[in-house]
């Protein structure tokens, strides 16, 4: 009988930053329509993920994205969203509050994190104690002096592409062996299916080779290195079209208000104090600016939007590297449309 390999990935229920799960499904190839309305759902143990008690433990698990997986035989990845045994969403579940059932929004997330070697827990590129040679010459580097991990970096964006998922560059990064990947899709819950299934496999990727993925926004801890960011960049149909600088200010002004900060901090990561404090790159995390070509502050207007006619998108540097993409755009949508 000719099967097909199902891999259903969700999120759990671990705090403060949740983690991905995963388990496989086997089902016939000939009930196999590659649409994700006809894919089953599924149930798993959600006293073993901080999901359910052992007395109800029974969580479901309801497709919302599906792909291939170029690493598999006859594989595909499906992101699910986490539902309560009556349907209802589980609270762990960021996706069912995203309000862009529209697609309006466009969203484009900027990955940021470090290669660890397990065995030193330091970044590759790293000795074992101390420090390699300071910040410079290992962003967008080449060369093994400068550039670490490579080989896993290139593995990762080619079965992303090869897995039709819509990841539209890669560079190293600013530390040494810290690098970036950025996603795009139009609707902000696709762009958060894809982006998880990016990091998915990014993981899966680094496990081959006995290297672990370090999202933390700041592993380096109170040094001179960079921490680690997932910058998003956004747009509506409003910004798309705008064609008047005083619309990207009033969309930028959303954001000051004190409560409105307060909801980004809760929504962009865990341990995002260690990262925003207003060096490497960062505004403090006590206050809020935006600017044109500002990677110091909070949101920057890209100094492509002036020069399209004051038309396109902004981009909120304060997501951390741990952020949930679901709840990054989630509040953010509601942001723009207050």
């Amino acid at each position: 009988m000719s099967v097909v390999k199902l891999e259903y990935i969700w999120l759990d229920g671990a705090e403060p930053t949740q983690m991905m799960r995963s388990k496989t499904k086997i089902i016939d190839a000939k009930k196999f329509t590659g649409k994700i309305e006809d894919l089953p759902m599924w149930s798993f143990d959600g006293s073993s993920t901080n999901q359910a008690s052992g007395g109800s433990s029974d969580c479901l698990l309801k497709p919302v994205y599906i792909c291939a997986d170029p690493d598999r035989k006859d594989g595909h990845l499906v992101m699910t969203e986490v539902l309560n045994a009556d349907g209802t969403p589980h609270s762990t579940n960021q996706r069912a509050l995203i309000n862009d059932d529209d697609n309006d929004f466009w969203f484009g997330f900027e990955q940021e994190y470090f290669l660890v070697d397990p065995d030193t827990n330091r970044p590759l590129g790293f000795p074992v104690a101390g420090f390699p040679a300071p910040q410079g010459p290992y962003y967008c580097s080449v060369g093994a002096n400068n550039a670490f991990g490579r080989e896993i970096i290139e593995e990762h964006l080619d079965i992303c592409l090869d897995a039709g998922l819509l990841v539209e560059g890669i560079n190293a990064e600013v530390a040494a062996g810290q690098w970036e990947y950025q996603t795009f899709a139009k609707g902000a819950k696709l762009a958060g299916d894809q982006h998880w299934v990016t990091r998915y496999l990014l993981d899966r990727t680094a496990e081959k080779y006995g290297i672990v993925i370090d999202y933390h926004p700041k592993p380096l801890g109170d040094t001179d290195w960079n921490g680690s960011g997932m910058h998003a960049n956004f747009s509506n149909e409003v910004l798309r079209t705008a064609g008047k600088r005083e619309v990207f200010e009033e969309v930028c002004e959303k954001f000051r208000p004190k409560t409105r900060i307060k909801e980004a901090i809760a929504a962009y990561g865990a341990y995002n104090d260690q990262r925003l404090t207003g060096k490497h790159e960062t505004q403090s995390i006590k206050k809020f600016s935006w600017g044109i070509s500002d990677r110091g502050a909070s949101i920057r207007i890209p100094i492509a939007v002036p020069e399209n006619d004051w038309s396109g998108w902004l981009e909120d540097r304060r997501p951390a590297s741990n952020a949930d993409p679901y709840r990054v755009a989630s509040y953010i949508v509601n942001t723009v449309k207050s």
